[in-house]
């Protein structure tokens, strides 16, 4: 039996919340990261994968240090000379381009940075896995031109895959779900190709997949978007965070998406904490120790309030002071609205 297994993840922001020198000793966020970034190559290893695909924003920002950028190449080396070939798409964080280094020479690692096409062939079977960097302007009126210079129809493939760093019409994102409609920031269902057997999306945060119906074809195309693998923010603080293990098969002499398995990644909770503008001062060490004596103690908490806080409250909401009573497991943060200016 014919079957080929790809794991697909995306949106990692390697060095988010990763300080080189913090002025202040508190827990952060910037191993959760990296945990769940080596989490998902260990499972393409353990699960004898044939090949992994990033879908872009491997880096939370373009200009990142290069201690990050040095352990980062440092674990795709590693995974690289497992044998098993990892194909990265630069994303919009990265500003389309991944920062240079020789350890994106090894043969194992792909790197997208123009429009192109990698030919892999596994045991005779012809995957052809073609990407776009992130395109950040007017991507309604760029992306065909993009399709074209891949030179997309003129390849024939037993698998043929497209791999993308932007909003398709129909995505979803946000507590509120917003939805991407057509517009010169968004990619149409429509124009996507019909032949693409995947179509594997990164830069929507929220795990989802989209179908694209085909003019010639009875099997719709499926849009995968895998989500990020942490939660960046608290509007993502119900999404559940993964990858996903893609099984191909050959059904009949024509190859299919048999499966698409979403492997979820563990991830801390993040918790809301609502203060009340008009609670004495005097209560307020003993009311909040109890609501954080109820949660997991490694949450991420954020403090909210309906209106801003009094003078008195104010003088207490402080990083010191709410260190005295936050258990050092946790991470805190604040709601823009609980002050007169933001934080």
């Amino acid at each position: 039996m014919d079957i080929i297994n790809i794991v697909f993840f995306s949106d990692t922001h390697l060095g988010f919340d990763y300080p080189l020198r913090p002025r202040v000793k508190k827990r952060r966020r910037g191993e959760d990261f990296f945990n769940n970034f080596e989490k998902v190559l260990a499972y393409a290893r353990t699960h004898n994968c044939d090949m992994v695909i990033h879908g872009g924003d491997l880096f939370f920002r373009s200009k990142v240090p290069q201690m990050i950028v040095d352990r980062t190449y440092q674990i795709l080396m590693h995974f690289a000379n497992s044998g098993i070939p990892i194909f990265i798409l630069p994303g919009n964080h990265e500003r389309s381009r991944l920062p240079t280094s020789l350890f994106l020479n090894h043969p194992q690692i792909f790197v997208f940075n123009c429009p192109r096409i990698f030919i892999q062939s596994l045991n005779s079977i012809k995957i052809g896995i073609a990407g776009l960097p992130f395109i950040r302007n007017k991507v309604d009126q760029a992306f065909s031109a993009a399709i074209r210079e891949i030179g997309w129809d003129h390849y024939r493939m037993d698998i043929k895959l497209l791999a993308l760093h932007q909003a398709i019409e129909g995505a979803t994102v946000g507590p509120e779900k917003f939805t991407f409609r057509k517009g010169e920031d968004t990619i149409s269902l429509s124009t996507l190709p019909d032949d693409a057997l995947a179509i594997l999306c990164g830069h929507i945060h929220r795990q989802q997949i989209l179908t694209k119906n085909n003019r010639n074809q009875i099997i719709p195309t499926p849009v995968i978007f895998s989500g990020s693998t942490e939660r960046t923010s608290f509007a993502e603080k119900d999404e559940n965070k993964g990858f996903y293990h893609l099984i191909f098969q050959k059904i009949e002499e024509r190859w299919k998406l048999a499966e698409a398995r979403f492997i979820r990644l563990p991830t801390r909770p993040m918790e809301d904490i609502y203060i009340d503008p008009d609670l004495p001062a005097s209560l307020f060490r003993v009311i909040l120790k109890e609501k954080i004596d109820r949660l997991d103690p490694n949450s991420i908490i954020r403090f909210r309030s309906g209106k801003i806080l009094n003078e008195n409250l104010n003088r207490l909401m402080t990083t010191k002071s709410l260190s005295q009573i936050i258990p050092e497991s946790m991470n805190f943060t604040f709601s823009r609205h609980l002050y007169k200016q933001d934080i």
